[in-house]
């Protein structure tokens, strides 16, 4: 296996470049259709699945390209049984490299489109519907990923997962972040893809909410699943 140090970076860099995908590609939207909101969100959509897909194929190979704390503390539970998927170190070292690679990666997407650095996000998501949007975005990311990897069919992850958070952003109330580690992100943007810091705990409950949910549907329908070392998420 690659060397922990090596993958945590993976992590890192990974989950960065995708909160710069996301924020990035708001920012982008909102400037290029500024009078249409449904347009802005087909754009970020567009531009988030496709980048995810190919951050899955550039990191995978190193570390998993979980990208998601929730995928990460996902393998960790599952792999329990087996003395597979990550160990309880590698899951603390990849959250917090999934972390610090997130807010890293917002700051990028700011400096880029000439924002300041940091700019704290105003936009308010504190709100029922929004939380249950969040519960069944993640717990649907953590079936997909685990069951393509007790199917034998992990090589469909990164068209997968790439499909199912595009379309999650529509079909979810809460245009699916289904990750603490982007939400945290999200933060440090006041723009298109912002979350006001004040609803991040909401949405972070609501994420791990739908972790347990999504591991007692793989419970049901898979109950042979087993840790992974692919997979990754928004």
């Amino acid at each position: 296996m690659t060397a922990l140090w090596r993958r945590v970076v993976a992590e890192g860099i990974g989950t960065g470049l995708l909160v710069t995908v996301v924020i990035g590609s708001g920012i982008a939207a909102a400037r290029m259709s500024p009078d249409d909101v449904g347009l802005q969100l087909l754009e970020n959509a567009f531009a988030t699945a496709l980048g995810l897909a190919v951050l899955i194929l550039m990191i995978g190979p190193v570390s998993g390209a979980h990208l998601n704390p929730v995928v990460s503390l996902v393998d960790w539970w599952l792999g329990r049984r087996n003395g597979g998927g990550l160990s309880a170190r590698d899951v603390s070292a990849y959250v917090p490299a999934q972390v610090v690679g997130a807010i890293l990666g917002a700051v990028l997407a700011n400096l880029m489109y000439g924002e300041a650095a940091v700019s704290w996000s105003t936009k308010d998501r504190s709100a029922g519907h929004l939380w249950l949007g969040e519960v069944v975005a993640t717990a649907g990311l953590v079936v997909l990923i685990f069951a393509l990897a007790a199917s034998n069919r992990a090589a469909l992850a990164p068209a997968a997962v790439g499909a199912y958070i595009g379309s999650a952003y529509w079909f979810t109330s809460s245009t699916s972040f289904a990750n603490p580690a982007v939400t945290i992100g999200r933060a440090f943007s006041d723009t298109f893809a912002g979350i006001a810091p004040a609803s991040v705990p909401g949405f972070v409950i609501s994420q791990l909410a739908g972790a347990a949910v999504g591991v007692g549907l793989l419970a049901v329908l898979y109950p042979s699943v087993h840790a992974v070392t692919t997979g990754a998420s928004k």
